[in-house]
């Protein structure tokens, strides 16, 4: 039985910017990490891959609530707390979805006990073999693109605006320039945290995952970022989408969003024979 604690990839928001390309779960993972623009104070997300066998894989994103004490203990508490649970599942060979969300409710009551009022967004995507599922708190989000740029699973982010596009009142360009963009209605760390499990996706060829942190879908619209991501290989498609993040971040003369602030994410595609393979047994 492996060990998933000897694997795991954990970027827990260094000063410099971080990324890595590794494979896990059956498939190949880029993720990244940046401090924001503006400031000098911690990268306040965690970004973390964890294996659990050779065909599965947890990817999370975190995002410690800007404003409040201590953002960046809540967003490496939450991870850490879902990578025990985690490590109890893989040992008594629970089943995933059991896992992530003992791990979820273990780590909302850690980050409470420490007793500072932090909290932080919670974007978990699980994978076994070709089958995906999202757990979304707060409004960090998670993606499933086809290459030619259809959307197969999208998260809502938990804030008025998420929801009102959701509802059909805003489209998600509207939304991007929304006053209101900022808020967000639901941590993990509070009494009333809640978890919206999305439905399984299965993955097809040349599918590509996405997490983010706000920090890119704040900057980047939807389109573009599927433009970016949804074909050739993932390190040049991780450039593409930092850039021009970095490139709104740093210039609020234009029209376009413009909101620095960390930016974490994560992207991850099966190889396209596997994928194929697969898809043509199920």
């Amino acid at each position: 039985m492996p060990n998933i604690s000897d694997d795991i990839l954990l970027l827990d928001g260094a000063e410099t910017p971080d990324r890595r390309h590794v494979d896990v779960g059956g498939g190949t993972v880029v993720a990244y990490t940046c401090r924001s623009p503006d400031k000098e104070t911690e990268n306040e997300d965690t970004v973390a891959i964890i294996p659990y066998g050779p065909e599965a894989a947890v990817l999370i994103v975190a995002d410690g609530a800007g404003g409040l004490p201590a953002g960046k203990r809540a967003s490496l508490v939450a991870v850490t707390m879902l990578l025990e649970s985690l490590r109890v599942a893989m040992a008594e060979t629970m089943l995933l979805r059991t896992a992530v969300l003992n791990g979820i409710e273990a780590a909302n009551v850690a980050v409470q006990d420490l007793g500072n009022g932090s909290a932080t967004t919670f974007t978990v995507v699980t994978i076994e073999g070709l089958t995906v599922r999202a757990y979304q708190i707060g409004d960090s989000e998670a993606i499933v693109v086809g290459q030619r740029g259809r959307i197969k699973l999208q998260t809502t982010a938990h804030s008025p605006t998420g929801f009102a596009v959701e509802a059909g009142f805003l489209d998600q360009r509207e939304a991007l320039h929304h006053a209101d963009r900022h808020l967000v209605s639901n941590f993990l760390g509070t009494a009333d945290m809640r978890i919206d499990i999305g439905a399984e996706v299965t993955l097809r060829p040349r599918d590509t995952i996405l997490l983010a942190s706000d920090g890119l879908t704040d900057n980047v619209h939807v389109d573009e970022i599927i433009e970016r991501v949804r074909m050739g290989p993932l390190d040049a498609a991780t450039e593409r989408v930092i850039a021009l993040a970095h490139r709104r971040m740093t210039d609020a003369s234009s029209a376009q969003p413009s909101k620095p602030d960390d930016l974490s994410l994560i992207l991850f595609r099966k190889p396209y024979r596997l994928a194929a393979r697969r898809s043509a047994q199920t």
